[in-house]
């Protein structure tokens, strides 16, 4: 299974990633965590935030995930994809049974707030371009399997939520207790 997060940066992706994988971690799954921003860093250093850059990453990430499953892992991929064909791409290499998409929803402004990387308020000043949701479009899923609105809900019930439609879908099974399990990590430190 690969579980594919989507969403503005700043929306809480990694936050949930990680979280996410202590959990399936703690139920006895072998995980794999791939950040579109650390694979962009460690294995395409060259690629800009062009539409064609940015679809080659998302396209590498799907690869990655794919080998990850081959050999038994659940692969969680965090990263913008903000096109929804570079999506679909990553999607049919994949394999659709595999691909279970969430959108990790949270409004501009609230990223914005967040705003770790300072991407937007660079893209505010006119110091940088080509940022997603500000001069570059982000086209969100049209018919996810999970919406998270991040923004509303806390990271424990995002993360409660991600477990029930992953045992809903078969993908695990949670005979253990996993909501008495703490989350150790902090939303409002989006990375």
């Amino acid at each position: 299974m690969c579980v594919w997060l989507t969403g503005l940066s700043g929306s809480g992706k990694s936050t949930t990633a990680t979280a996410l994988a202590q959990r399936l971690e703690a139920l006895g799954y072998r995980v794999q965590v791939f950040d579109g921003d650390a694979v962009r860093a460690r294995l395409s250093p060259s690629l800009g935030f062009s539409r064609e850059d940015r679809t080659a990453n998302v396209l590498r990430v799907a690869q990655l995930a794919s080998e990850a499953i081959d050999q038994g892992a659940i692969a969680i991929c965090a990263l913008i994809s903000p096109y929804r064909d570079s999506r679909d791409r990553a999607r049919a290499l994949i394999g659709p049974a595999a691909f279970f998409e969430v959108f990790v929803d949270s409004p501009l402004d609230i990223c914005e707030a967040r705003d770790v990387k300072g991407l937007y308020r660079r893209a505010r000043t006119g110091e940088i371009t080509g940022v997603t949701g500000i001069d570059d479009p982000y086209e969100p899923p049209v018919s996810p399997d999970l919406r998270l609105p991040t923004a509303e809900n806390t990271l424990e019930e995002d993360i409660g939520m991600l477990l029930r439609a992953l045992e809903q879908r078969g993908a695990i099974r949670t005979d253990m207790k996993w909501h008495h399990l703490p989350v150790e990590s902090d939303r409002s430190r989006p990375r």
